[in-house]
């Protein structure tokens, strides 16, 4: 019911009256509303009716006869898209806006996230449509959300293709999307071009209109700009951020309150191809067996200082994202890849972590300062490695691996989880095109940075917790009982045993995987041991790094590219009391943590951690794509696997020494009737025994390739290497896969075009 104002006045309300109703109201109020609250009965309703026109034609009001709102507000009930995330909290902007309106849309605050019933909703993320209740307050626009809406965006980067009747779909780059859209609009694009789209009504028949035209979809850079589009990744720097980064870099590095160590030999050991170098390190080794070490990490908190624009937009995008072909920064390129990046021969800010190692490798004692660093050396991995593995090693090397020895003792006696997973690197020439792609080789050098970097966590968290100081943790809880059930479960299909009774750690996962000595086997139990873990986030509160094996483990290393690693710094600096002179430009004034962070650090750290999880299944996908386009000329040829996972349909294999998981279905393996095993992770058939499960090696052609959205298909060989028959008759063709279509593409049911086509380039 809406509220009754006050001793209104007999007789027709005056057009204040009528606003400061509508803005009053605590539902939606249309014409039958208002006559209501005012007593209005005859033919005072029907000059009401005349009087709300005339206020929409003056620009007084909007919206319907059923549900009015003030102009420039917002109605009482709509649906909002949510924009941003600010601090854990959703902000949204009506999604109907119009962007002929005169004014920008209002910023509107979620304040509770529970639905009808109480039950809570699901954490909304940038591109969410919200139905929300909405209410106007002295400091802003706030919502109370009721029901969280299918998105419309999702889905809508696609190709341009045209059926056998010449009526435009929209062919879809997620893999997990399988039919086409008709396209209503399509406004520029041409067949054959990526586009983005938005649905234009409701009804999924209603098709979409294309709003943005990308280009050619198999062009060199178009695979991270799909990953970008379609997890909502933003990637372009509002212009007052880009002007507070110029304004950044004129804080001049006073010497006041910083260490001089521009004298020590600290090098940056990287990637040849690194955009940017957070971390460099040095030691000397001690009298007592020990060493004395260095970490030196770029002082962003520095710059960055918060409640500033800059600060804003990097707690947006929580974390660098890393493409083959280009880098979605946390930082504008001016501090990320300059004035904060630990440059050789540049005097740079740095926070530092002094630290002694025992001759046990155990870290005895640590501080924190802020300092000025000149980098001796930008050296990447495999030239640290060819050094080291040289007749001249330089000394500043041959110190650090010796104290890296020891930090790799105290590591074998604490027992981290040790699993063997290959990291897939894609190397791309001038034009941007594949030149190879293989598993990036691990050398000890990467060993080195490593434990050097886990060392400086460790201590920042360790003396944080000393002075009482919030803490941003990074946490790896252990694997859940019911994980561990399932473990067990699919271990005894072997003949091996997991007793629940015992304390699960690390160590014992280690143990189970030195134990199995078949090649194929230990693959199979690495996958098991893969699944049983929890996945790694951010939080204030301490539950220990069960990987690692650590009881207490923050991210201090990288504040270039992680939010967190920032938090970290700036909690350091008030611990430690390392606030600088106040800065002589248009910054604020502290350095440390705010207010604002101390209240909020649970909802930042849920934020930031589903941003590290977009950007990881963003980076995934493009590499899946770059995989499925570098095979895509290679259809036919015969591969040697692994098989990575199974499921009733069928099994997913992996390409040994290259990646690229693909589908092998299973009506694919022959003639018999195959049965699924779930304990076992098992494909068994029926009348031979033969089993497909996960770990396996085997021989499989490759059957097909898209690009566009990464997927791949396999087919198992016979003794000869010839594909095996597929189960019965020749199976029907799925929805869309019939030929008969018009120009370089299959025409399926209805004209619509395959969803499964991509093999390469277009052909």
């Amino acid at each position: 019911m809406a509220k009754r104002p006050p001793r209104r006045p007999a007789g027709l309300p005056s057009r204040e009256q009528v606003l400061e109703f509508l803005q009053s109201s605590d539902t939606p109020a249309g014409k039958r509303e208002i006559a209501k609250a005012f007593g209005l009965k005859g033919q005072e309703k029907i000059a009401l009716k005349r009087l709300l026109k005339d206020m929409a034609e003056e620009g007084l009001i909007d919206g319907k006869k059923t549900a009015y709102h003030r102009m420039g507000g917002v109605p009482k009930v709509t649906v909002l898209r949510v924009v941003d995330i600010e601090d854990g909290e959703a902000i949204a902007e009506p999604d109907n806006w119009s962007p002929d309106a005169p004014d920008k849309p209002p910023r509107i605050t979620m304040r509770e996230l529970k639905g009808r019933g109480g039950k809570r909703m699901p954490a909304l993320k940038r591109g969410d449509r919200v139905l929300s209740r909405t209410e106007e307050t002295k400091s802003g626009w706030i919502a109370h959300p009721m029901k969280k809406l299918p998105a419309r965006t999702e889905g809508l980067m696609g190709v341009v293709e045209l059926d056998g009747t010449g009526k435009p779909w929209l062919a879809p780059v997620d893999k997990r999307i399988r039919n086409s859209t008709p396209i209503s609009d399509l406004g520029q694009a041409e067949e054959g071009q990526l586009v983005i789209a938005e649905r234009v009504g409701r009804s999924p028949r209603a098709g979409v209109k294309v709003v943005e035209v990308v280009g050619d979809p198999l062009a060199p850079k178009s695979f991270s700009l799909i990953a970008i589009a379609k997890h909502g990744i933003p990637h372009v720097f509002p212009n007052e951020v880009l002007e507070e980064a110029e304004i950044a870099t004129g804080l001049a590095l006073s010497e006041e309150k910083r260490e001089d160590l521009r004298g020590l030999p600290i090098v940056a050991i990287d990637p040849a191809d690194a955009r940017d170098h957070d971390d460099a390190i040095w030691a000397s080794p001690r009298e007592d067996g020990g060493y004395d070490a260095v970490i030196a990490i770029a002082d962003v908190s520095y710059y960055v200082r918060p409640g500033s624009d800059l600060d804003r937009e990097a707690r947006k995008r929580g974390n660098s994202v890393y493409f083959p072909d280009r880098v979605v920064p946390m930082l504008p390129e001016v501090l990320s890849a300059d004035v904060c990046s630990l440059k050789q021969d540049q005097d740079r800010a740095a926070m530092v972590c002094h630290m002694q190692i025992d001759a046990e490798g155990m870290i005895r004692k640590w501080r924190f300062s802020r300092a000025i660093v000149r980098i001796a050396h930008n050296i990447a991995y495999e030239d640290a490695q060819a050094a080291v593995d040289g007749d001249n090693t330089p000394e500043y090397l041959t110190h650090l691996w010796g104290a890296w020895k020891l930090l790799a003792k105290a590591r074998h006696a604490r027992d981290p989880l040790e699993l063997e997973l290959p990291e897939r690197r894609v190397v791309l020439n001038e034009q941007g095109q594949i030149e190879e792609i293989a598993v990036r080789e691990r050398l000890d050098a990467h060993r080195v940075v490593e434990d050097f970097m886990i060392a400086a966590n460790v201590a920042a968290a360790k003396a944080l917790e000393s002075k009482n100081s919030p803490v941003v943790y990074r946490v790896h809880e252990p694997p859940s009982r019911e994980k561990l059930i399932a473990l067990r479960d699919f271990l005894a299909t072997s003949g091996k045993k997991l007793a629940l009774g015992q304390v699960v750690t690390p160590g014992l996962f280690n143990r189970m995987l030195k134990d199995v000595t078949d090649e194929t086997e230990k693959a199979l139990v690495m996958e098991a041991v893969l699944r049983t873990q929890t996945q790694a986030y951010y939080g204030p509160a301490n539950a220990g790094h069960f990987g690692l094996a650590l009881g207490s483990y923050a991210h201090f290393t990288s504040p270039i590219r992680r939010y967190s690693d920032l938090l970290v710094h700036r909690a350091l600096v008030d611990a430690y009391k390392l606030e600088q002179p106040r800065p002589k430009v248009d910054l604020p004034e502290a350095s440390g943590l705010s207010d604002r962070d101390r209240q909020s650090l649970q909802q930042i750290t849920d934020a930031i951690s589903q941003t590290e999880r977009r950007a990881m299944e963003a980076e995934r996908d493009t590499i899946d794509r770059y995989v499925a386009a570098w095979l895509s000329h290679r259809i036919g040829e015969n591969f040697e696997t692994r098989i990575t996972g199974v499921q009733s349909f069928g099994f997913f294999a992996t390409i040994l020494g290259l990646g690229g998981d693909g589908l092998v279905p299973v009506s694919t393996l022959g003639a018999e009737h195959f049965r699924y095993d779930e304990a076992a992770q098992s494909l068994v058939g029926e009348s031979s025994g033969t089993s497909y499960t996960a770990g396996d090696r085997l021989t499989l052609q490759l059957a097909e390739a898209n690009p566009l959205t990464g997927a791949m298909k396999f087919v198992p060989v016979d003794s000869d290497g010839n594909a095996i028959e597929p189960r019965g008759a020749r199976p029907a063709p799925r929805y869309g896969e019939r030929k008969g279509g018009k120009g370089k593409y299959k025409a399926g049911k209805r004209g619509r075009p395959s969803n499964i086509r991509h093999q390469g380039r277009r052909r």
